[in-house]
């Protein structure tokens, strides 16, 4: 059975819903993976709306039916970063005013908690079953152990993501919600051995998974085949996008201080088949764990028009999505007795 394909609204935020959903219908898209955009003007999806105005959530599925559209998952990207993260000037700008409030960390940090929760609940009115999203991290910038890094610092760090993130998982599981983990640098978990440890410190919780996007483990040179056979049952959720190292030797992984779409970077992201993700590898390995969830493009890529980049990731996603086998190819050689 084919897997719906959806698009991930968030680099398309500079469109309302309307205009972003009628688009992606007529490109032929099978769903939405709508970013929670709070109070911005170009509602995607509204938490406090969908909670508090009685006709939002039945408006929205209306618009989608007519469009055709379904969607299986909502984000919660930006104020999901702002729960762990040492807040400077630039989070600002990722939450709206009511959650900033007067920029005290403590305060900051409650409020999206609580808006975290809030989140889950929205995604049960909604129908949805999956919030992706970010954690943050207070760690993060220990990343590189220079000066050395006391183990018991990174130990706080995976404290306070338990302290802080189970009770927003306990609320998760209440609503039969999952939170899906992007794993992506300035996360807690940004590898394969940090994302073993996030699910240890957070006790397994069974509301909390992985949002598996291949494109930010392979620039660092880690496996996302071997990413999907070590969590199996925590892939709640796919993004597909891809990304290219130019091995010019003059570049190393950490960006040099270079803007995406900057030629001189020694990686960057492309569109879905312009780079080097092995995607067929990776539906093989989705096939074998059982997942049937949506594939999602994450469409990011500097040097090619949005919407060409759109409608080329979906018939490159159409094509690579194939069923496993219902039988054993060498069968017919088998005696019966």
């Amino acid at each position: 059975m084919a897997r719906k394909i959806t698009m991930y609204s968030a680099q398309w935020g500079d469109l309302d819903f309307d205009v972003f959903a009628k688009k992606m219908s007529d490109f032929g898209y099978d769903g939405l993976e709508l970013k929670c955009t709070l109070d911005r003007p170009n509602d995607h999806f509204n938490v406090r709306a969908a909670l508090e105005d009685g006709g939002y959530c039945e408006r929205k599925h209306a618009k989608l039916k007519e469009l055709g559209l379904g969607v299986w998952a909502l984000s919660a990207h930006s104020y999901g970063q702002l729960v762990l993260d040492e807040l400077d000037v630039r989070h600002r700008g990722m939450v709206p005013e009511y959650l900033w409030g007067d920029g005290d960390p403590a305060g900051v940090r409650a409020r999206v908690i609580e808006e975290m929760k809030l989140t889950a609940h929205a995604a049960k009115k909604f129908g949805v079953s999956v919030v992706n999203g970010f954690t943050g991290s207070s760690i993060w910038k220990y990343f590189y152990s220079f000066p050395p890094v006391p183990q018991a610092w990174i130990d706080d760090g995976f404290k306070l993501l338990a302290d802080c993130w189970l009770p927003i998982l306990d609320e998760f599981e209440k609503c039969g919600v999952k939170f899906a983990l992007e794993v992506h640098p300035t996360e807690i978990a940004f590898d394969l051995w940090s994302a073993r440890r996030t699910l240890e410190a957070l006790n397994f919780h069974p509301a909390f998974g992985f949002n598996f996007d291949p494109s930010h483990l392979l620039w660092q040179g880690v496996s996302p085949a071997k990413f999907i056979r070590a969590f199996p049952d925590r892939i709640f959720h796919v993004h597909i996008k891809d990304v290219l190292r130019s091995r010019d030797d003059e570049a190393g992984i950490l960006g040099s201080h270079l803007n995406f779409g900057d030629c001189r970077r020694g990686w960057d992201f492309r569109s879905p088949g312009h780079g080097e993700v092995d995607f067929e590898e990776i539906l093989r390995l989705l096939n074998m764990i059982g997942y049937q969830g949506p594939l999602s493009v994450e469409w990011e890529d500097s040097g090619m028009e949005r919407e060409y980049g759109a409608q080329d990731a979906l018939e490159f996603v159409r094509r690579l999505d194939f069923s496993p086998s219902s039988f054993a190819f060498d069968a017919s050689f088998q005696r019966k007795n």
